[in-house]
């Protein structure tokens, strides 16, 4: 059995959805620092995107949710530093807690063209 009632990622019709990745080690556990917590979300992003043979370059949006908005700037740069133009829509939430302690999760969709 799971240990989660969703799928980490699906795919159908040429599209991928991935549930949220957070900003943990591969242990689960949450990952200190501004940059680092960025990365270990989009590594766990990454993950979750080759179980439906897909990678970052097949996102076409995401949706960031974080626990403190002043992270935007460096998630801008971030973004700049992992995902070629035209970049990936986005949306930015600031939430008051997220699973597990992280700081950052993040969701997309994903088309392989």
């Amino acid at each position: 059995m799971s240990a989660h009632p969703y799928s980490p990622a699906f795919g159908i019709a040429g599209f991928g959805f991935v549930s949220g990745a957070l900003s943990v080690d591969e242990d689960g556990v949450a990952v200190p620092g501004r940059r680092a917590a960025l990365e270990a979300a989009m590594a766990r992003l990454s993950e979750r995107l080759s179980t439906i043979d897909m990678t970052l370059e097949n996102v076409v949006k995401t949706t960031y949710f974080v626990t403190d908005v002043a992270l935007r700037d460096e998630a801008n740069r971030h973004y700049e530093a992992v995902f070629a133009e035209p970049r990936p829509a986005r949306s930015f939430v600031e939430v008051a807690a997220l699973p597990y302690g992280a700081t950052v999760e993040i969701e997309a969709i994903a088309h392989r063209g």
